[in-house]
C-alpha cells in the first residue's frame, strides 16, 4: 500500500485546486458569476480567474459565455453533477457531526398548490407521527430546482425523469370538472361536455409541470367546442379552486389536491367526465443528499398519507 503523502499528492495532481472546484460549484448552481461571488464573498475577477484556471487544466470549456447569462456546456455539467453531489455529501457529514444529537432541520419544496391542499391539511398527523421533526416548507410557483443545497427533498408532477434527483412515486392523478354545491343547486348539473363548455367556466395558467387547461382537457377526451364561456381567469390554481367554493364557476379539479373539498362537500364532483393523466406526483431527493432518518420518516409519510387520500 502507498504511504498517504504519495496518495495526496497523487489527489492533488488530478485536483490541483479545490478552491477552483468550490467557486465553479457556486457559479455553476447559479449560473452567475456575479452571484456566486457575493455568495463567497469573493469578486467577480477572482471566480472568473478560477473559472479560467479549471477550463485551462482540463482543457475543455465548462460554460457558454451568452450575451447576458451563462450556461454549463455538455462538460461543465457533467463536471457539476459530480462536484455538487460530493459537496452535499461532505455538508451532510458536517451537519451531523457539528450540531450532535439535535434534530436537523428538512426543507421540503413543493408548488403552491400541492401545499396549500396537501400539506397543510394534514401537518396534524405529520407532527403526530415525527414529533422532533423540525419541517420548513418551500413554496415554489413551479418545478422545484434541486440546485440551491438547502432543498432536503421536492414533490414534483411530471414522468419520474429528473437527473438532479432521484424519484419515488407518490401518487397517480385524473382531472374533472369540480363547482360549489350552491352553483349546482342553482344551475342544475351539466348532463353533457357540451353543457360544461357553455357553463361559466373558471381558467387557471398552465404551469411548467404540464398541468392542463380547460382546453387541453376537452380535447384529449375528443370534443372539440367552438368556444368556452369563460367566467374568470386565475394564474394560480389554488386562486381558481378557491373561486370555485364561493361559487363563481367550475373549475378543473386535479383528483388529489381537491380530495379533501369534495369529501367535506365543500366542492362536488361533477360525473361528466374524468381525464387519467400520464404524469403522476413524485418525492424527489437531490443526488448526493444524505437520507436521514428525518428525511427518510418525511418520505414514509407522505406515501403512506398520499395512499390514503
Amino acid at each position: 500500500m502507498k504511504p498517504a503523502t504519495a496518495r495526496t499528492k497523487g489527489y492533488r495532481r488530478l485536483i490541483p485546486s479545490v478552491t477552483a472546484l468550490v467557486e465553479f460549484e457556486a457559479v455553476a448552481r447559479h449560473s452567475s458569476f456575479t452571484l456566486a461571488a457575493d455568495e463567497l464573498g469573493v469578486t467577480q475577477a477572482a471566480v472568473s480567474r478560477q473559472i479560467k484556471f479549471l477550463e485551462e487544466t482540463l482543457g475543455t470549456r465548462l460554460f457558454n459565455r451568452l450575451h447576458r447569462s451563462i450556461e454549463l456546456t455538455d462538460e461543465g455539467e457533467a463536471l457539476y453533477l459530480v462536484i455538487a453531489e460530493s459537496m452535499q455529501k461532505i455538508a451532510g457529514v458536517f451537519d451531523r457531526l457539528s450540531s450532535g444529537p439535535v434534530q436537523q432541520e428538512v426543507v421540503l419544496a413543493a408548488t403552491s398548490a400541492f401545499t396549500h391542499f396537501c400539506l397543510l391539511p394534514r401537518l396534524a398527523s405529520l407532527k403526530k407521527a415525527q414529533p422532533d421533526l423540525q419541517l420548513r416548507i418551500s413554496t415554489q410557483m413551479f418545478t422545484a430546482d434541486l440546485r440551491p443545497k438547502e432543498i432536503d427533498v421536492a414533490v414534483r408532477f411530471g414522468n419520474g425523469q429528473w437527473g438532479d434527483g432521484s424519484a419515488t412515486l407518490l401518487f397517480d392523478e385524473e382531472v374533472f370538472p369540480v363547482c360549489s354545491p350552491e352553483w349546482v343547486k342553482s344551475r342544475g348539473t351539466p348532463e353533457s361536455l357540451q353543457e360544461v363548455a357553455n357553463a361559466a367556466l373558471i381558467e387557471s395558467d398552465a404551469t411548467s409541470e404540464g398541468w392542463m387547461r380547460w382546453e387541453e382537457w376537452f380535447q384529449v377526451l375528443g370534443f372539440r367546442p367552438v368556444r368556452l364561456n369563460f367566467a374568470l381567469r386565475c394564474s394560480l390554481y389554488t386562486d381558481a379552486i378557491e373561486a370555485a367554493r364561493y361559487g363563481q364557476g367550475i373549475a378543473l379539479g386535479w383528483g388529489k389536491l381537491v380530495h379533501g373539498l369534495v369529501e367535506t362537500g365543500e366542492l362536488v364532483r361533477l360525473p361528466v367526465a374524468s381525464l387519467k393523466v400520464s404524469d403522476s406526483y413524485y418525492v424527489v431527493v437531490p443526488h448526493g443528499r444524505t437520507i436521514t432518518p428525518a428525511i427518510d420518516g418525511l418520505i414514509d409519510w407522505l406515501r403512506q398519507d398520499s395512499a390514503v387520500t
